[in-house]
């Protein structure tokens, strides 16, 4: 029966370390499903099962635990990076400035909280736990992961920094929903006026594609070219299909306008209204029952020489004869503008000649077995750079050692820069939603099972006999104090629409257990678009100013 003690506890055993794994996770990611009041853990419940088996002695060799857990660390924050990438700049335009000040702003007040906490305590807590703690009480992993690399900078052989998360965690998760509940009924919220306030803002349909049909009335047109009345309207717009006398055909640059003529416009919606009185009056038309030989179909980008390139540069009107009315990405269209950068992944709404039409399919690509291809060169690329680039030391006067992105903060900076501008040195970004969550849970379910397995054997000791019962007092003061106090000036003093502030709220935790309960209880998609606006660049800070602190305070 040799075989299998040594499965269960030869530590080096390759079969060993992979039934290890496989079980803890396995179970793991089960246990995760389970709600308690609605709430349940997911994926981080594959660390509490680390602890369990970690704690009856199972466990893997240590270097390999510390390979396993880097790596996995890495793979979770490059796909982040990616993820977040192009939407990271573009997320401080307009309201977005105001809301990503405000999770800016929570942050802040987090990490303030700990390190009061840490001062007060007068040495009898150690800083590296109490980053643990608040990491846990901000329910964000990869913060952790980027903490426990920059320990390894420092030598760091204390108590494993995953016991403050664990014992935060849990607490953490409904502090946050609790801090959302408690902002509703302090501000007497009523769902109907936020509603109706939200339905008077939609801030967001100026960015969705406007279609109508517009009949020419207007004589100070009639005998001008499109180009010409494109410069004197100073819109922009797509006229894809003009009827003059019966006949239906595609317009260029050089196309008369008659009075009379029917246009099919797509244009913004912010546009449509001055569009529509500067050429005559909206009309209905069926365009499908014309008697025409024109065609509209969207096409998918799939050729990686197109990637990057400007919708303007293609020429597609003048060159092939057809209108690109709008584009699809990730399932939003956007208004098709000649300085719109088009993407491996976007769907092209192309109006013209069945024969054109067809061309312009051949020059795009349009074969779908492409992108089930992983662009695995990107991928790996950029952790290659990622890598060198949180290996580069920092040198900041004042401090004994040099600071260092890390093995976390290295990929996730280089992921977010190809992720926006990758296309420039022709690197295909694009992957399918399921390939990147598929890496992404795979990655942090290695890491939490790493991070368990190591901290099993001392969870119990800390909590019981240790500070364990502290941490998690500690982690849920850090957890609702900066939430209701920003919660509470976002609401009374700039006026947020509570739906929205739903989102900014979880979003700045990064936590999709509160994203989730906010969706449920709000039935509309301010909550997403909330938490997405902030999601990018809280990331990033939450990875980045745990280390920095650990750097910064022991270094």
């Amino acid at each position: 029966m040799d075989w299998i003690y040594n499965l269960l506890f030869e530590s080096s055993s390759v079969a060993h370390i992979v039934f290890l794994y496989a079980f803890v996770i396995s179970l793991g990611m089960l246990l995760g499903k389970i709600k308690v009041f609605g709430i349940s853990l997911g994926v981080t419940f594959v660390l509490f099962t680390g602890i369990f088996v970690g704690h009856f002695g199972l466990t893997a060799d240590t270097h390999i635990l510390h390979f396993i857990r880097e790596f996995g660390l890495i793979l979770f924050v490059y796909c982040i990076g990616l993820q977040v990438g192009p939407s990271f700049f573009t997320s401080f335009k307009q309201g977005g400035i105001r809301l990503n000040a405000l999770a800016v702003a929570i942050v802040v007040l987090n990490l303030i909280v700990a390190l009061s906490v840490y001062f007060l305590a007068n040495g009898r807590l150690q800083l590296p736990m109490i980053i643990g703690v608040l990491y846990g009480a901000v329910t964000n992993t990869p913060g952790l992961g980027a903490a426990n690399e920059a320990l390894n900078q420092l030598n760091y052989s204390g108590d494993p920094i995953a016991l403050g998360y664990a014992c935060a965690y849990p607490l953490g998760v409904m502090g946050i929903i609790g801090s959302i509940i408690l902002v509703r009924y302090v501000c007497r919220v009523k769902f109907s006026k936020e509603e109706a306030s939200l339905r008077e803002l939609d801030n967001e349909v100026h960015k969705q594609p406007h279609i109508m049909t517009v009949e020419v009335r207007n004589e100070a047109i009639v005998g001008k070219t499109l180009i010409q009345v494109k410069e004197f309207l100073a819109r922009q717009f797509v006229i894809s299909r003009i009827r003059h006398d019966g006949h239906v055909s595609i317009p260029n640059q050089n196309t008369i306008f008659c009075l009379g003529d029917q246009l099919y416009i797509v244009s913004t919606e912010e546009d449509s209204e001055a569009i529509t009185a500067f050429i005559g009056r909206e009309i209905k038309m069926d365009w499908e029952k014309q008697d025409t030989p024109l065609v509209s179909r969207r096409i998918l980008v799939t050729k990686a020489n197109v990637n990057g390139r400007k919708l303007g540069s293609m020429h597609f009107n003048s060159v092939y004869g057809v209108n690109v009315t709008r584009v699809n990405r990730s399932g939003v269209d956007l208004f098709a503008n000649p300085n719109l950068v088009l993407q491996v992944g976007d769907r092209v709404m192309v109006v013209g000649q069945e024969d054109a039409v067809a061309r312009v399919t051949t020059v795009l690509g349009n074969q779908l077995k492409r992108l089930d291809t992983p662009n695995l060169v990107t991928i790996f690329v950029g952790i290659f750079m990622g890598i060198f680039l949180g290996s580069l030391p920092i040198f900041i006067p004042g401090m004994p050692t040099p600071v260092k992105l890390g093995l976390a903060g290295g990929p996730l900076v280089v992921a977010i820069l190809i992720g926006r501008f990758g296309h420039k040195l022709k690197l295909v970004t694009y992957t399918t939603m399921s390939a990147n969550l598929m890496l992404r849970e795979i990655g942090i379910a290695l890491f939490l099972a790493s991070v368990g397995i190591d901290a099993g054997a001392s969870f119990v000791n800390t909590v019981v006999h240790g500070d364990g019962l502290i941490y998690v007092g500690i982690g849920f003061l850090i957890t609702i104090i900066p939430l209701i106090l920003v919660g509470l000036v976002a609401r009374l003093y700039y006026k947020i629409n509570y739906f929205t502030l739903m989102g900014l709220m979880a979003g700045s935790y990064t936590d999709p257990p509160a994203l989730a309960y906010s969706n449920q209880v709000s039935g509309n998609d301010a909550p997403a678009v909330g938490y997405s606006t902030v999601y990018p660049l809280t990331m990033f800070l939450r990875i980045l100013t745990g280390q920095m602190v650990l750097l910064m305070m022991l270094g």
